[in-house]
């Protein structure tokens, strides 16, 4: 399949989408809606929400059907890094090759707009139409843990609290499954619950899910390596300076490329009852591995 296309298209369809939550900023409330917007179009690749459709997809659902829980995902996502960027926290000037949120707007108003993010996405994912309702209240739950102290909440702890202290591979296992597994794991999982997904498949996504959300984050390790500064759109070397416990520091930098590449190929495996539906999800699972930034 094309997937650069199938990227493209669905990237304007979330695009799209997002555009029409949003009014143009205007009255008092104008700052924190100029802040939230402005990191949320300032260049994503909207991997979670395209995970998401391509899940519902996946099991036979027309991905429109989930655009509004899709885009909630990104939400999150975005309001993750905008607080990830504050200097009480990773302190980074660049985003997406763009001066941080907070050095835009103050840290004041980045911190309320990352908490704007939040709390609009649950009422987006509340407010999606045309998909059973049990299973609406199921997917909610399933991001309302990835994104808290269950997942990318306690994960982030772990990983500012670890910084400096001897690498342990069980410890890197825990955060990257936290910070960063546990929401890519539920989007592709939502989509697939959404789109009515029998439990054997839903289980099979699952599984797809947790390996490449894990992968996901090894190569953002190995980019903060090896990557380019320009193309990234942000600085590279920072894990290294802050002493930051990654999967090159804890097992090398070829074997961490040796077992993004084994995840990978086992998310392709899990995916092996399904038809050509689910291509776009087994090539998302390379590009994964394979991107630049």
């Amino acid at each position: 399949m094309d997937l650069k296309a199938y990227l493209r298209d669905k990237r304007a369809l979330v695009d799209d989408a997002l555009k029409a939550v949003f009014p143009e900023p205007q009255g008092p409330s104008a700052d924190v809606v100029r802040a939230m917007t402005y990191s949320l179009f300032a260049g994503g690749k909207r991997l979670r929400p395209i995970l998401c459709i391509g899940g519902a997809e996946a099991v036979g659902k027309e991905g429109r059907t989930v655009l509004p829980f899709a885009c909630s995902l990104e939400l999150i996502h975005t309001y993750s890094l905008i607080h990830d960027d504050l200097p009480v926290m990773d302190n980074d000037d660049l985003r997406r090759g763009k001066p941080t949120n907070h050095k835009v707007f103050g840290e004041a108003v980045a911190l309320l707009a990352g908490d704007g993010l939040l709390t609009e996405a649950f009422r987006l994912m509340a407010g999606t139409s045309g998909v059973d309702p049990r299973s609406l209240l199921q997917v909610i739950r399933l991001v309302g843990s990835a994104a808290g102290y269950q997942g990318m909440v306690g994960g982030q702890v772990v990983d500012i609290q670890s910084e400096g202290k001897p690498v342990d591979r069980a410890l890197v296992d825990f955060i990257h499954s936290h910070k960063t597994g546990a929401l890519i794991h539920a989007s592709v999982t939502s989509g697939a619950i959404l789109g009515q997904g029998t439990e054997e498949q839903v289980k099979a996504i699952s599984s797809y899910g947790e390996k490449i959300g894990l992968a996901f984050q090894i190569a953002d390790d190995i980019l903060d390596v090896e990557g380019d500064s320009k193309t990234m759109g942000k600085g590279v070397g920072g894990d290294a300076s802050k002493k930051k416990i990654t999967f090159p520091a804890a097992v090398g930098l070829q074997k961490a490329k040796e077992i993004q590449s084994r995840l990978v190929e086992e998310a392709v495996g899990a995916l092996k009852g399904f038809d050509e539906k689910a291509d776009p999800l087994r090539s998302l699972a390379v590009y994964i591995i394979e991107r630049k930034k």
